[in-house]
């Protein structure tokens, strides 16, 4: 998990979020950008020009700050081989899934459980150091609820890397892809 993507001013921040799922998070964090409609930006736009108008921020030290940003995301993930070693294993950890009710219905990893706000409040008053994994369907949101648990003292929380959909291609072929058709 420790391949950073290389930066470039000129990215754009399409492929800038492609290549750092977490990238909006980060932003949003140090510099409050791109979390909401009042400092979004566009997916064409290219890193400098971002920088650029949000008070002439330095390319390079917006890049230092997601490059250890990316580090730290790295730290939260899991992989599919890992994870499926870890639940054969004697003391698998409790599953999480932050999609939908319609997605978790569809196709769910077996022993998961459909993230609520009831399953919230009874994590945070029990064990904190309790073994938890977090997936969606790319991995991109189960990062940022991964973040959001750790962040609220929960200290054993993973995100499953790449979602349901790479556990589906790497480790149980079985387990039905599907993609999310937007209106």
């Amino acid at each position: 998990m420790s391949d950073l993507p290389s930066l470039s001013p000129d990215m754009t921040m399409q492929s800038l979020l492609e290549a750092m799922p977490g990238a909006r998070r980060a932003l949003f964090a140090k510099y409050h950008i791109g979390g909401c409609s009042s400092c979004g930006f566009e997916p064409s736009e290219t890193l400098a020009e971002v920088c650029r108008r949000n008070d002439n921020l330095d390319p390079a030290e917006v890049m230092a700050h997601l490059s250890a940003s990316a580090e730290q995301d790295a730290q939260m993930q899991i992989s599919p081989e890992e994870l499926s070693a870890r639940l054969a294993g004697g003391q698998p950890p409790r599953l999480l899934d932050v999609r939908s009710r319609e997605e978790h219905e569809a196709v769910k990893l077996p022993g998961s459980e459909l993230m609520s706000q009831d399953l919230l409040q009874q994590l945070f008053g029990g064990d904190t150091a309790q073994p938890i994994v977090v997936y969606c369907h790319h991995g991109v949101r189960s990062l940022d609820a991964a973040a959001y648990l750790i962040g609220h003292g929960m200290t054993n929380v993973k995100s499953l890397a790449g979602g349901i959909d790479a556990w589906s291609c790497e480790v149980d072929q079985s387990l039905p892809r599907y993609r999310l058709e937007m209106e």
